[in-house]
This record gives C-alpha cells, sequence and structure tokens, in this order.
C-alpha cells in the first residue's frame, strides 16, 4: 500500500504542478500581485491535501504565530516543508537555492511570488542583493521564510547554520521565529511512509542579539524534533 499511495501521490501532484505552473504563468499577466499569489498559495494548499488524503501523513502544529513581519527560521529535512511553505504560513517571502530559479517557468512564477534566490558563492555582494530584495517586502507586512541550514538535512543531523542567516538576522532587524520540522522519517524518501509531521513555532527572538547566541538559539530551537 506504501507504494501505491506513492505512486498516486507522484502522479496526481506532480502532473497537477504542471497545471499550476502554466496557470501562473497565465496569472502573472491578467492579475495583481496580490491577485496572483492566490495560485501559487493554491497549489501549496492542493499538496497539503495529497500528503493528508492520498499519503496518509497527519501534520500536527503546535506553538502561536505573531502577527507582523518576522523572519521565519525554519527546519528542512524533505521537500515538504519547501511546498508546504504557502499554506503553512500567510503569503511568505521565501528564500530558496538560486538554481530552483533557473527551472523553466517554475522560476518565472516563483519570482513573480516573491521569492529571494540564495546566492551562495557571491559574498557580500549577493548578502546585499538578497537584503535589497528583502526589505522590499517588510514594509506590506508579508512574512520572510528561510531554511537557515541552507539544504535538506537528514532527520538527526545537526549541522551549523550557513553564516548568510546570521548576516540577514542583523541587517533585517526582524524578529526570528525559529520552526522545528521532523518531514524527513515520513516523506523524505521514495516510498512515503504513514505517520505524523509535527511543525513547531517556537517562541520569538527578538532582535538585535549578538551572532553567537541568535546561532545558538534557533539552532537549538529548530532542532527540537530531531531526536
Amino acid at each position: 500500500m506504501r507504494v501505491l499511495r506513492s505512486l498516486l501521490f507522484y502522479a496526481l501532484f506532480y502532473g497537477a504542478t504542471v497545471v499550476f505552473v502554466l496557470a501562473c504563468l497565465f496569472a502573472m499577466l491578467a492579475l495583481r500581485p496580490e491577485q496572483f499569489r492566490k495560485v501559487p498559495n493554491a497549489w501549496s494548499t492542493f499538496h497539503r491535501w495529497c500528503v493528508v488524503h492520498i499519503l496518509g501523513i497527519r501534520v500536527r502544529e503546535e506553538g502561536p504565530r505573531p502577527e507582523g513581519p518576522v523572519l521565519y527560521a525554519l527546519k528542512h529535512e524533505s521537500f515538504f516543508e519547501a511546498i508546504d511553505i504557502g499554506y503553512l504560513l500567510k503569503d511568505p517571502v521565501p528564500f530558496g537555492k538560486e538554481e530552483l530559479f533557473s527551472i523553466p517557468g517554475w522560476g518565472r512564477a516563483a519570482r513573480a511570488y516573491g521569492a529571494i534566490p540564495v546566492m551562495r558563492g557571491a559574498g557580500a555582494k549577493g548578502l546585499r542583493a538578497m537584503l535589497d530584495e528583502a526589505r522590499r517586502y517588510i514594509g506590506t507586512g508579508r512574512p520572510l521564510a528561510i531554511f537557515p541550514e541552507g539544504t535538506r538535512i537528514p532527520h538527526g543531523q545537526r549541522p551549523p547554520l550557513r553564516s548568510g542567516f546570521a548576516g540577514l538576522y542583523k541587517l533585517l532587524g526582524l524578529p526570528v521565529v525559529p520552526v522545528a520540522i521532523d518531514s524527513g522519517p515520513t516523506y523524505q524518501r521514495r516510498w512515503k511512509r504513514q505517520g505524523t509531521i509535527t511543525v513547531r513555532f517556537g517562541e520569538p527572538i527578538p532582535p538585535g542579539l549578538p551572532r553567537e547566541e541568535i546561532e545558538a538559539r534557533v539552532h537549538a530551537a529548530i532542532n527540537q524534533l530531531n531526536s
């Protein structure tokens, strides 16, 4: 049954993804930005539906979420949270790997949504470019969302945070909300397993802390479910 559920999930979700990408390309030309964002958010919502009703994975959310602009720092164990982010948060501005923005169609839709490419090898120049883009959204009330470990991490591993996270934290001056997610054991495999994914929102961490402290606090909080 696990194989059959996974095959049905792949066929239905990724088949629909092609339709959603085409719809996004049309919507970019026909709709205002706030209306356009409903299309990618609907794709994310459809993914959550497929995860719950086809894969049989329960998603449990814990902890309150603050109002206003914040920087969410999320644990990254699988594609689940990367796709689910539009459903999980309200119109987020996500940071993503620069390579993803070269995917035909998807890259254009991501930029129109407000996603910001992470230029890993560009050093201070790349950080400034990310900061300039991020600042455009702070006044809109949309939350920013980043995977501070930089890439998917196998469940149970706790690598240090990428250096760019502390730089963004310092320059943006936003509170950070750490988010622990344990999607790896159920979702990050060819044949998905039934079970529960827990998404735990931590207490907001104020801006202005030293680099060592903010990294230590975020690192501990996003790994709460990583035992």
